[in-house]
């Protein structure tokens, strides 16, 4: 059974950090997986901001979070982290982990095509 557990959200002000966790168990996230990060603010659609290609360790940032947040993988944790600095109030939101075999970015791919997802994680930044 493939389960993505996503944690290390909080209440965090702004201009502070956080870094997130996405665990995976029944799956080997480095054997051809692209990880992605997406998040869901109240009232709007959820949006992919960051991917990682465990092919060739590619990474894909939106230019949303570009400069300020950064995806790495842990293989030995079979992890996928997202350290999240300068946060913003607009940064608020749930955010999901999901899996799939595409090559490349998942950033932009339709979130009902992404193959495996995780539970969200709340993240508050307040101002």
């Amino acid at each position: 059974d493939v389960q993505l557990q996503a944690c290390g959200g909080g209440l965090v002000q702004a201009g502070g950090y956080l870094r997130l966790a996405c665990v995976g168990s029944g799956i080997t996230l480095d054997d051809h997986w692209t990880v992605g990060w997406f998040r869901q603010a109240p009232g709007k659609e959820r949006e992919g901001i960051s991917s990682i290609d465990s092919s060739d360790g590619s990474t894909y940032y939106s230019d949303s979070v570009q400069g300020r947040f950064t995806i790495s993988s842990d293989s030995a944790k079979n992890t996928v982290y997202l350290q999240m600095n300068s946060l913003k109030p607009e940064d608020t939101g749930v955010y999901y982990c999901a899996a799939d075999l595409i090559e490349g970015s998942l950033i932009s791919v339709a979130t009902g095509d992404i193959y495996y997802w995780g539970q969200g994680t709340l993240v508050t930044v307040s101002s």
